[in-house]
């Protein structure tokens, strides 16, 4: 859940790493620190607190080395301080290493350690690996050709649980090693010079030439090449790929923030993952997606796994799934699925959904169910990360860097992708009225436009959030598809803007949380679905009896009710309403975190890529 970055090449350093640690930022961390060799030593300069504090550490600007790695970590062992924040060396100050992810043995190896007459200076797990190597090189591999990556293997040889490392010493000080292991690294490739991250945003300013490195595989980076080893040791070529994002897409391009950036993003997101996929004049076209009618009709059900918002995407996968292709589907939360030993057969196909295709569940919950014979597939925005290089199919958002913590873009063109593979899925089997099709074809290709609409009249949501930003709790409401938004607005409110919220099913209110409503409590109600435009309403009336302060986001025709607050948003099939439905919400959080003053783009305790379980 925290950054990596390294460099070495011609340039100094630690500006580089330190702009690569403030592209990091939004993956969530508690502290930051970078080192580097100058003149045969490693210099460490490291703190609690935000990278810019890092930046203004004594002698950081000083420092004239090529050769460096550095870190944000988010803590796992032992709380936000000096000692506990990476980089850490051994004991003798020889290797030095950052780590993403977390040692299950550390305690059993630090055991080992102490008996071997190391010390230990921080809380850590990340501390036993510099003195691991240490052991190893002065006892394993001293006879080694290449002894300094044999004592690195030894090490990662001895470790439980997932890592991505950089390590450096001052014995070789031309070189960085890296190996990784159920965490994210990728390398960047330029002219006499290498790059390092766990994103690939972070150094995209620097290359579009990435490799991405494989678990259980070693790189020996130099400044002029780059040498790659399997998990025995064995020298091998690895195949680079071009990235085309853009560097601009990382920026703010004068918005003022991220978030905010990437809400209005979403037009474009969606025309993105659109693309030529979906045409009302041909069937669906996934160009690399091997799937026949025939195994589609050996399905007897699909599971769509994800965590936080991606899992809310998939809720809205499995309406769709069912109705347009009629296979049962169920919707399982990552972090708990591989935990219910889950029915999974040849006959179960698995979608698994993360926008970083990081996400240490899910990425846990796709091999289970490859080890149960199940077909898997993919649904990420990033090419080439671990996710998509499980899984037996891939299928990818196209809606570039997603900087801000709590997503918007990523989850919108989710659901609009899974609707279209949930077409191509119908058109395949046959299982949908072809008339259902083409309309729904039309309203998804119409959705850039009538989100367009949306966000060039944002005054209204601007005005509410001033009066009800100061509120302690708020209630969402929605029935049938309409509850799927009312999950994601309620999660979109509680990541940045830290007001407790909850989400109901309207029928559900008066089996318990009505007790909860009283006199000024705010309920947003949604309402998209024309079947059940009734119901939704007279679960609201019942609220608004009790005292309660209304907001309905709707496209139906609702009547003069009475109603506090309505956002009206353009109509469109009911099937892919939660699109349109949770722009108002996304723009609701956002402003009434701006109102609190709170950092939008980077709000407490969270992270973007959440790479351990």
């Amino acid at each position: 859940m925290c950054g990596i970055v390294g460099y070495i090449g011609n340039k100094k350093a630690s500006p580089i790493l330190l702009n690569g640690l403030s592209y990091l930022e939004y993956r969530g961390y508690d502290s930051a620190g970078i080192a580097v060799i100058e003149v045969n030593d490693i210099v460490v300069k490291k703190d609690k607190g935000r990278v810019k504090n890092l930046s203004s550490l004594n002698g950081i600007n000083e420092l004239k080395s090529s050769i460096g790695i550095a870190h944000t970590r988010w803590a796992t062992h032992g709380k936000p301080s000096m000692e506990n924040s990476h980089p850490h060396m051994d004991n003798s100050s020889t290797f030095c290493v950052v780590h993403n992810g977390i040692i299950e043995n550390y305690n059993e190896l630090k055991e080992f350690l102490i008996s071997k007459g190391y010390n230990f200076i921080s809380q850590t797990d990340t501390e036993v690996i510099p003195n691991l190597i240490h052991y190893h090189y002065y006892n394993k591999c001293k006879s080694s050709e290449n002894r300094f990556l044999c004592a690195v293997k030894s090490a990662i040889n001895d470790l439980v649980g997932s890592y991505a490392l950089e390590i450096i010493s001052n014995l070789y000080p031309d070189r960085i090693i890296v190996v990784r292991k159920d965490s994210p690294l990728v390398i960047g490739k330029s002219e006499n010079e290498n790059y390092i991250s766990s994103d690939i945003p972070a150094i995209l300013s620097y290359t579009k030439n990435f490799y991405l490195l494989d678990d259980n595989e070693f790189a020996v980076i130099y400044n002029d090449h780059i040498d790659f080893f399997d998990e025995n040791l064995c020298m091998h070529n690895k195949e680079i790929k071009n990235i085309e994002w853009s560097a601009s897409a990382a920026d703010k391009n004068g918005f003022e923030d991220y978030m905010l950036k990437e809400i209005y993003e979403q037009p474009q997101a969606i025309r993105e993952t659109i693309g030529t996929k979906l045409s009302n004049e041909t069937s669906c076209l996934f160009d690399d997606l091997k799937i026949s009618a025939d195994y589609l009709k050996t399905i007897n059900k699909i599971y769509i796994v994800a965590c936080g918002t991606a899992m809310h995407a998939g809720l809205v996968g499995k309406t769709l799934f069912e109705k347009l292709c009629k296979i049962q589907t169920e919707v399982d939360i990552a972090s708990e699925f591989r935990y219910r030993n889950p029915i999974i057969d040849d006959k179960t196909l698995c979608i698994y959904i993360s926008q970083s295709g990081e996400t240490a569940d899910t990425i846990a919950a796709l091999k289970l169910a490859k080890l149960n014979g199940a077909r898997t597939l993919a649904i990420s925005n990033v090419i080439g990360s671990s996710i998509t290089r499980e899984a037996d199919y891939t299928i990818y958002t196209h809606a570039g860097p997603e900087i801000a913590v709590a997503s918007t873009k990523a989850y919108t063109s989710q659901v609009v992708l899974i609707a279209i593979l949930a077409i191509f899925f119908a058109e395949l089997l046959g299982s949908c009225d072809k008339n259902i099709i083409s309309e729904l074809k039309s309203d998804i290709i119409e959705l850039p436009i009538k989100i367009e609409e949306l966000l060039n009249n944002v005054d209204k949501i601007k005005e509410f959030a001033k009066t009800v930003y100061t509120q302690k709790d708020m209630f969402f409401l929605g029935r049938g598809i309409d509850y799927c938004t009312a999950m994601e607005g309620s999660l979109k409110l509680k990541e940045i803007s830290y007001i407790h919220s909850e989400a109901y099913a309207s029928g559900e209110l008066k089996h318990g949380p009505i007790a909860l409503i009283e006199n000024g409590i705010i309920v947003i109600g949604i309402i998209t679905d024309s079947n059940l435009v009734e119901k939704s309403i007279s679960n609201l009336q019942e609220v608004i009896t009790r005292g309660a302060k209304t907001l309905i986001i709707t496209n139906q025709n609702i009547g003069n009710l009475n109603f506090d607050n309505v956002i009206n948003i353009p109509s469109t099939n009911a099937l892919i309403s939660p699109i349109l439905a949770i722009i108002p919400l996304q723009l609701l959080s956002y402003y009434i975190s701006k109102n609190k003053g709170l950092d939008v783009d980077k709000p407490r305790n969270l992270a973007k890529s959440v790479t351990v379980e």
